[in-house]
């Protein structure tokens, strides 16, 4: 699942993929900026992603998608 973060000043923003489902990042961000601490998620890759709460600008979980097999469009 692709995670976009967006943070306050910063003109990137930080894109990964993520093995969490869309339910686990809710919650991790909503804890993170209810107890303004950081937010930390893990990659696909196991690194994790630390960004301070108070700097987030906005959070985009996209779906999950399904691996595709072949050259057909659907």
């Amino acid at each position: 699942m692709e995670v976009r973060i967006g943070v306050q000043n910063v003109a990137r923003e930080l894109v990964f993929e993520s093995a969490q489902t869309s339910e686990e990042i809710t919650t991790a961000v909503s804890q993170a900026l209810s107890a303004g601490t950081v937010l930390s998620l893990a990659d696909e890759k196991g690194r994790q992603v630390v960004v301070p709460a108070a700097s987030i600008g906005y959070v985009d979980i996209g779906a999950q998608e399904k691996s595709r097999v072949g050259f057909g469009l659907s």
